[in-house]
């Protein structure tokens, strides 16, 4: 694959790595910037090349520690948009924020939009991300959205790589409809944990809706931050009579206990995307295959050659 034109990928300091695959899969090389920080903390950046009427694409997740990747991208925008950019397009494979979509409780933020706004506010032109925790969260946005999935990447790991006599699971019912389409696009059935808290201060009660016993279960969801509700969850399909335990993530952010709790569940593999950088406890998981990583780079590659060439990126639904 190669792109043609004034293309250029630009990275901050959140995920360089996954930067620098897209740009093999483009035959270009990463843009030339300074992405360094002064003495106090701020960030300095500066582009090293010329960017005036370019098509320009920042790859940035928005990942832990997520307001100092967030900053870097605002100015990143900022700087692209006062250097005569032609278009400027945020790639962001993981959206920080995406849980707070919506007024669930009383007083409490709706950050996901504020985020959206910001973005917008800075200087871009168009936003490239990725199984975002809501899908409506596009329409925070007053700019165009292009919303891939990484599901074309998990279904071919796992028709490459088939488990006998498995089940798809989705840990809660939000998770549904995703999970139903893997089951499908895997040809094998679904189950689904409705998870209940019964009142204060006791723990959660999770009632398992399908047939696990005797069968190798796979989790799916968007993403891992704590870990703590999936490692719930492989307990409760443990105690059904399941088998084999895998879960799979888009997004495998594990913060806080994550590791540990992963350590001392019943999941026997994690699949994650490269969407965020693996944090150094998951590298461990990794190096003892507990952990396997999914490159999305080639993905995200041919959604920028589409954009860039004003293509449809339907295609890479598929």
């Amino acid at each position: 694959m190669s792109v043609i034109g004034n293309v250029k990928i630009f990275s901050g300091n959140a995920h360089q790595d996954l930067a620098k695959e897209i740009c093999q899969y483009l035959s270009c090389d990463l843009g030339k910037a300074s992405t360094g920080r002064f003495s106090d903390g701020e960030f300095n950046f500066q582009i090293e090349e010329n960017a005036r009427g370019g098509d320009i694409f920042i790859v940035q997740p928005t990942c832990p520690p997520t307001d100092k990747h967030l900053m870097e991208l605002l100015i990143m925008l900022d700087t692209f948009s006062r250097a005569s950019a032609d278009r400027v397009t945020a790639v962001l494979p993981y959206f920080g924020y995406a849980r707070s979509d919506k007024k669930d409780r009383p007083r409490v933020p709706i950050a996901a939009k504020l985020i959206a706004n910001l973005i917008t506010s800075a200087g871009a032109d168009r936003i490239l991300t990725m199984d975002l925790h809501a899908s409506q969260i596009q329409g925070f946005f007053d700019i165009p959205v292009d919303h891939l999935y990484a599901a074309p990447i998990i279904v071919e790991y796992f028709q490459k790589n088939p488990i006998e006599n498995m089940i798809v699971v989705t840990p809660d019912t939000g998770g549904a409809e995703r999970a139903r389409a893997y089951a499908k696009r895997l040809n094998t059935s679904l189950a689904l944990v409705d998870k209940r808290r019964e009142k204060a201060n006791v723990a959660e009660v999770m009632n398992i809706v399908g047939d696990v016993s005797g069968k190798n279960c796979l989790i799916i969801d968007d993403m891992c931050d704590t870990a703590g509700t999936i490692c719930k969850v492989a307990e409760a399909l443990h105690n059904k009579g399941a088998n084999e335990i895998n879960a799979c993530f888009t997004h495998g952010v594990f913060s806080g206990k994550a590791i540990e709790n992963i350590e001392g569940s019943y999941l026997k593999k994690i699949i994650v995307t490269n969407t965020i950088p693996l944090c150094e406890k998951a590298q461990v998981l990794k190096e003892q295959g507990r952990i396997e990583v999914l490159s999305v780079a080639k993905l995200l590659a041919s959604a920028i050659k589409s954009i860039h060439d004003e293509t449809s990126v339907s295609s890479l639904f598929i």
